[in-house]
């Protein structure tokens, strides 16, 4: 998607996200902490604002994906793994103890941040190294399993 109308699109999806969430309140980390806290004084509207994001993208996914491609694109890029493994798992966990620490997931701290909160200019920059880090581990690691593996003598035929 490079074409500056695609570009635009991103954009202009990006812009009505962020204010979306800026009108739901979700850019307080506030909202977060008050839904997490089942025992206390628990605040449902974090629920009702993913219901509604799930109702609309359900109804979204439908029309859009009757389509033989994308408006901005030749093809769809869509997942195509199903599986589980380690790595989804551990980063789901990590994802979740910081969204429940900070109360910020990445969307409300970028919009957030663009707005001046000092915790979540922190937060994003903590993720930002966090990205880094991930990148430059599973980097290393890719590199260590292609030595090992071009290591191993291949079996003999028999």
């Amino acid at each position: 998607m490079s074409s500056v109308k695609g570009l635009s699109s991103a954009l202009g999806a990006g812009a009505i996200f962020g204010v979306g969430l800026a009108v739901s309140g979700m850019t307080k980390p506030s909202k977060v902490v008050g839904f997490l806290d089942l025992f206390g004084a628990w605040d449902a509207s974090l629920a009702f604002v993913m219901m509604g994001a799930i109702a609309v993208h359900l109804v979204a996914h439908r029309l859009v994906t009757r389509r033989a491609s994308p408006l901005f694109d030749r093809r769809f890029h869509l997942p195509t793994r199903q599986d589980l493994d380690a790595r989804l798992v551990l980063g789901a966990a990590i994802f979740g103890v910081g969204w429940a620490l900070a109360g910020f997931c990445p969307g409300p701290a970028l919009v957030s941040a663009a707005s001046g909160s000092f915790a979540a200019i922190g937060f994003v920059a903590a993720m930002t190294v966090g990205i880094k880090v991930e990148h430059a581990l599973s980097r290393s690691l890719l590199a260590r399993a292609e030595r090992r593996a071009s290591k191993v003598p291949a079996p003999e035929a028999s």
